[in-house]
């Protein structure tokens, strides 16, 4: 689990979409729920009480004491567990940090990512006016077809387990699948699916299920959008979009595009080298040059 929170990092931290700072020296703010509804609804992330954002987005300590410490963690576990004020507790008893920087104390509090169906994770008692959403550094209301979203995944089996009985595995694309299992092995090295084969190693991360109609393995619709080839994955889903972000991986030669998607909970990344890109951008530029 990645580490949010290092006290020794402390002066090197800026808010983001998973950091957030509040100063509580006049009590437990009403923005703290806010904060941790839309980091449940989300990824997940960390709000630091007691401490507040300087102009340049750096942090210092707002001077709460030990007393006013241990009185906004009791307020805190009192108002999580009142179904007026939030939806759900998610938290467990170390999820919530006291640390003391310099001569002033600090809580750190860890808040989860909600499982699929315990979203939407809403306050106030109002599941459309109450649901957040995290962007970059703030909180913002959800729309109503986001919450919609997330109360039709809270079905125990969503979209993207639907296994596409008419779809062969051979229309997955196994150089896809093989530059995945590269990247997973790159990061998860001696992971027990490392053994696995190709058709095993696509059942155990959802992409693939064994259908009732003809008990065969097929690809889910997680495992089409994540591993098919454009050409087929059109004609199962018409209004698919691709989108993509950049990122700059020291640890490969040349630039990696993930493409991310969740196939039953499980974040997992297809990884493209660059290099196909460049291809392709060339064989456009030829037929229409």
């Amino acid at each position: 689990m990645e580490k949010l929170f290092d006290l020794n990092e402390f002066d090197s931290y800026k808010e983001d979409n998973r950091r957030e700072v509040k100063s509580a020296k006049n009590g437990l703010p009403n923005s703290i729920w806010e904060t941790y509804s839309a980091f449940s609804n989300g990824y997940g992330g960390v709000i630091i009480l007691g401490v507040i954002e300087n102009k340049d987005g750096t942090w210092s300590t707002s001077g709460l004491d030990a007393d006013s410490c241990q009185k906004l963690i009791k307020q805190f576990w009192n108002d999580i567990n009142n179904r007026q004020k939030v939806s759900i507790n998610l938290l467990r008893d170390d999820d919530v940090e006291a640390y003391k920087k310099e001569d002033n104390q600090i809580i750190v509090i860890h808040v989860p990512m909600a499982r699929r169906e315990e979203k939407p994770v809403y306050i106030n008692n109002n599941l459309f006016y109450g649901t957040y959403r995290r962007n970059h550094d703030g909180d913002y209301h959800c729309t109503r077809l986001q919450v919609k979203t997330m109360l039709r995944d809270q079905a125990e089996k969503t979209m993207d387990m639907e296994v596409l009985d008419d779809v062969p595995l051979e229309d997955l694309n196994y150089e896809t699948i093989q530059g995945y299992r590269n990247r997973h092995q790159v990061l998860n090295a001696g992971h027990p699916f490392e053994r696995l084969n190709n058709d095993e190693y696509l059942r155990s991360i959802g992409a693939a299920a064994i259908s009732k109609e003809d008990h065969q393995l097929h690809p889910t619709a997680a495992g089409m959008l994540m591993f098919g080839d454009e050409y087929n994955i059109v004609r199962h889903f018409p209004d698919y979009f691709l989108d993509y972000r950049e990122v700059l991986d020291p640890s490969i030669v040349g630039l990696i595009v993930y493409n991310q998607v969740q196939v039953n909970g499980l974040e997992i990344y297809v990884t493209f080298i660059l290099e196909s890109i460049i291809k392709s951008l060339k064989m456009l530029k030829f037929l229409f040059r």
